[in-house]
């Protein structure tokens, strides 16, 4: 067993409280190697925002849990390197699928979990999203549930079709999990295809797709029923266009990738959600900038000469997340 204060990490409680008071929505990066955490930390230290970084089941099979652990204990240390005295950093596990995994992230040292319950029926949800909450809290670690199914793809999370929140059940539910935050669906959805070119118009002037705005009504009405809890949204990826141009530019193929508008992300950073989950945008900019320099120097195979350059892509683009539409800068 290892606690994640050990580690150096904190839990999401003191966050999403000063969040939700300041109006402002902490930063939930997911990654999956070295240059991916190297660029969070950065970003995140030299704009002072507290911020979360997120491991899928997927990426977490993928580093291996021993090496896991390491490379956020290193994190800690790696801010500390770079001036940010009393680094907020939180470990998290995003989509958690059963309460065996949730439960060996928090003997490994995560300081928070989610588990994912969302597809099964409501009182099944209810009984796993419990069953998890009693364990963690027995170490402080915070648990997200969710409630509502996004749309889309992203590692090992899939659904064809979104089913909103229904503001109804968000008492019961939360009153009877324990969860310390709630992932709600209000039209967010998984991957670098958030909406069909059938969900959207098309700006006549570029020709690129406009997709339609979140359901602010259901967020609204869930805020209402919960006033002052943790809200979090999921798939909230912008997909920038800059990066879509540059992958399809140098040999990739994204055909009318869309994301959500960072207007509406601020609106919602405002508001009761605290928690923002960013994946895509930097898959997006990590594989724009590898396929440019493959594009513009053929004979190159040291990987530090590509994966540096996508490293500092990476960096601006987390900078600018949390200084331009989640504002967390300077909350650390």
């Amino acid at each position: 067993m290892v606690s994640f204060k050990e580690l150096g990490l904190v839990n999401t409680r003191e966050m999403f409280a000063k969040a939700i008071k300041g109006g402002y929505a902490i930063p939930a990066f997911n990654f999956n190697n070295m240059e991916q955490l190297q660029a969070i930390i950065k970003a995140a230290a030299e704009t002072k925002s507290p911020v979360i970084l997120q491991v899928s089941k997927g990426a977490r099979n993928y580093a291996n849990q021993t090496l896991l652990r390491y490379m956020a204990q290193g994190a800690v240390e790696y801010a500390k390197e770079l001036g940010w005295e009393h680094p907020q950093i939180c470990l998290h596990l995003d989509h958690g699928d059963s309460f065996e995994l949730c439960k060996s992230c928090v003997d490994f040292g995560f300081s928070s979990v989610m588990i994912d319950a969302s597809s099964l029926p409501y009182e099944e949800n209810i009984a796993l999203t419990k069953k998890v909450v009693d364990y963690a809290h027995q170490y402080d670690v915070t648990v997200e549930a969710e409630l509502g199914v996004l749309a889309g793809v992203e590692d090992e999370v899939s659904s064809a079709v979104s089913h909103y929140t229904k503001p109804e059940e968000v008492v019961d539910f939360a009153t009877r999990t324990g969860c310390d935050s709630l992932a709600i669906s209000i039209g967010t959805s998984h991957g670098a295809y958030k909406f069909t070119p059938e969900q959207c118009t098309r700006d006549p002037k570029t020709g690129r797709l406009v997709p339609p705005p979140l359901a602010f009504d259901v967020l609204d009405a869930v805020m209402e029923k919960l006033p002052g809890f943790p809200i979090v949204l999921h798939g909230s990826s912008s997909v920038p266009q800059e990066y879509v141009d540059m992958i399809n530019k140098y040999g990739g193929k994204l055909p009318d990738a869309v994301g959500i508008p960072e207007e509406q992300l601020r609106k919602a950073a405002k508001s009761a959600v605290c928690k923002i989950n960013l994946d895509s945008d930097s898959r997006l900019a990590f594989t724009a900038a590898v396929r440019k320099v493959f594009a513009e120097k053929p004979a190159e195979f040291d990987p530090r000469k590509y994966c540096g350059p996508a490293r500092d892509l990476m960096t601006e683009l987390y900078k600018h997340k949390i200084i331009n539409v989640l504002g967390s800068d300077g909350k650390a």
